[in-house]
């Protein structure tokens, strides 16, 4: 006969091999599964390390074409410039080094740098817009502004007469008096920023920093965009540069580049950065001359790298 001992010894039996079936199982399932982990990690960490070394590679070689194309700049654009002048306007957010490489490559190139403006932030302040406006309008005596009410327009038509010569005849467009009293009057404003002996030119080159954040960064770029189209309409030739984030929508030469009738006769260049931008720069100034004009640069608005280069 069976007894509820007997029933009770073979469930405890039953319950206990179950338990070890577990155990055993688990601990076969575990280091299967940390044996995985191990060699995916394994893995992983071999893609890290080739994908390290390749970086670094690229880092190398991207490095080694940098000073190539620095120290083949002077050679690149010899005598495209040859007895020009160039004016070189900067933003306030534009990097000195920027300007001094570029201005070294005009040099390189035969022209000569002979008058500089530095554009304050009030020039692009949205707030300072009307007073800017009202000041340009007043102080010419003798130019003939643009019709377009837009402040970057009417000042670019106004800085166009005082810093570039007549494309025409190679004569200055304002007397010395009426250029010293409007540069004058701006600079008190706190608009801009006069360099010393400055002389009209025959170019220009706008140079600005990068993308225009915060509060009306698009309407600042704009005024940029705006004004550099407006010199470029009052001399032989104008290019707008900038480093690569200018390039973007907030920046002066995205937006430049996001109205055709601007681009059909302005030059602009992202990228300035790097010695292949600013040797574009000069090589984009020789187009000018030319009549034609691009999109030059690494971004995806760009045409091509530099004037002449097979577009990317």
């Amino acid at each position: 006969m069976i007894s509820l001992r007997y029933h009770i010894v073979s469930v405890a039996a039953v319950f206990l091999a179950i338990a070890l079936g577990v155990v055993l199982g688990s601990t076969t399932v575990s280091d299967r599964l940390l044996s995985g982990l191990n060699d995916d990690n394994d893995s992983l960490t071999a893609q890290v390390d080739d994908l390290r070394g390749r970086t670094a590679e690229q880092e190398r070689r991207l490095t080694a074409a940098e000073r190539f194309a620095a120290a083949a700049g002077p050679l690149a654009v010899r005598g495209r410039l040859d007895r020009r002048t160039v004016a070189i306007v900067s933003t306030a957010d534009a990097d000195p080094a920027d300007r001094d490489a570029i201005a070294a490559l005009v040099a390189a190139s035969g022209a000569g740098v002979v008058g500089e403006v530095q554009l304050t932030d009030a020039f692009t302040a949205s707030a300072r817009a009307d007073q800017l406006r009202e000041l340009v309008t007043r102080l010419p005596a003798g130019v003939q502004l643009p019709t377009d009410g837009d402040p970057g327009t009417l000042a670019g038509g106004l800085l166009g007469a005082l810093l570039l010569l007549d494309p025409a005849d190679n004569k200055p467009q304002a007397s010395a008096e009426e250029s010293a009293a409007a540069l004058g009057g701006l600079a008190d404003g706190g608009f801009l920023r006069v360099g010393a002996d400055l002389r009209p030119a025959q170019l220009a080159i706008v140079l600005t920093g990068g993308a225009a954040s915060g509060d009306g960064a698009g309407d600042r770029a704009a005024m940029v965009a705006r004004f550099a189209a407006q010199l470029d309409r009052s001399g032989a030739g104008t290019v707008l540069v900038g480093r690569s984030a200018s390039a973007s929508g907030t920046g002066p030469v995205g937006v430049a580049r996001a109205d055709t009738a601007v681009t059909s006769i302005l030059s602009t260049v992202d990228g300035t950065e790097t010695a292949a931008g600013r040797i574009a720069t000069v090589l984009a100034l020789g187009e000018q001359l030319e009549g034609a004009a691009g999109r030059y640069g690494t971004a995806a608005n760009a045409e091509s790298v530099a004037p002449g280069a097979a577009a990317g």
